[in-house]
């Protein structure tokens, strides 16, 4: 799934028929996508959708069953040294050793790398100055989180993997983080991501793939797939007991774009909330319904994920 107007070489990444299985499961299964130079990408999907055996394969961790990978115009198996000098990683969790200081700590992963910024640079960038001289165990999980940023940045990476890099972060933590990425981006480098967040993927990426069991189901911009739901807007509501609703009453109202029902909750996808609503109320008047919840929201990645495979995103 090429990016638009994208020429070869100006692929950061190029994924070609990708395969791996774990058993019977097929974990990868036939992928194909492409990255460009200076994107900020989002893969997304839930536990078991296949984005972390993706991102493993991509970063030389794990090896395919089959297809291709080409990062920056190279390969694993012919250009692996060449590679690693060029790419960042942050895996999901990274275990440092505990008495190791953080400025000791980024010391030792520069030493990796033949070219790369100076300490001074990565413990500023990951906004650690204040805890150069403690001890990696005394960090919180926002600050180890940091320093695992820091380390993959030391080498001054052209591509940046990042895997659920806020994944446990309290609130302030993760917008700390935010704010890295952003400035990360705006100095033009590649960002991978992955994500359980959907907030995180529209505030970040430029554009998303979602994806599960092993495929790409849909890919674009945020704003794209959200669009291709049908709808800005999306009314929630429950009923009490099981008094049956008409769907053709509901589908029938106008700026209602769509009607679903997931796990008993229905949800309409109109273009706008302030005339949809009250005759909304009133059909459900009209057939004797009585709410137990009512609810608007403004579409999001998440109503695309249930709205493609009929589950949330967290669901495992």
């Amino acid at each position: 799934m090429p990016a638009e107007g994208i020429e070869g070489e100006g692929l950061a990444l190029a994924i070609r028929g990708l395969k791996k299985s774990f058993g019977d499961v097929a974990a990868v299964d036939g992928l194909d996508l492409e990255v460009a130079r200076g994107e900020c990408f989002g893969l997304l999907g839930p536990n078991g959708a296949g984005k972390t055996t993706t991102i493993e394969i991509c970063e030389g961790l794990t090896s395919p069953d089959s297809g291709t990978v080409e990062l920056l115009g190279r390969d694993w198996r012919r250009q692996a040294n060449a590679l690693r000098q060029r790419i960042g990683i942050q895996l999901q969790e990274t275990q440092f050793p505990e008495k190791l200081t953080v400025e000791e700590t980024i010391r030792l992963f520069r030493s990796f790398f033949d070219q790369g910024i100076s300490i001074e640079e990565s413990i500023a960038m990951a906004q650690l100055e204040e805890k150069r001289h403690a001890r990696v165990g005394g960090l919180s999980g926002g600050q180890k989180q940091r320093l695992a940023m820091a380390c993959a940045l030391v080498g001054d990476p052209e591509l940046l993997f990042l895997d659920e890099p806020t994944t446990g972060l309290d609130p302030q933590a993760r917008r700390n983080l935010w704010d890295l990425v952003d400035k990360l981006k705006g100095a033009g480098r590649t960002i991978i991501l992955t994500t359980h967040y959907m907030d995180e993927a529209e505030r970040l990426c430029d554009r998303v793939a979602v994806m599960d069991h092993g495929k790409i189901i849909a890919l674009g911009t945020p704003k794209e797939l959200i669009a291709s739901i049908g709808g800005d807007q999306i009314v929630e509501f429950a009923l009490e007991g099981a008094a049956p609703i008409d769907p053709a009453t509901l589908s029938a109202i106008p700026g209602v774009e769509s009607h679903r029902v997931h796990a008993g909750v229905h949800q309409l996808f109109v273009a706008e909330l302030h005339t949809a609503v009250p005759p909304i109320f009133a059909a459900l008047q009209s057939q004797g319904a009585h709410l137990s919840e009512f609810r608007t929201h403004s579409a999001t990645l998440e109503d695309v994920f249930v709205s493609l495979t009929g589950r949330n995103l967290r669901d495992e």
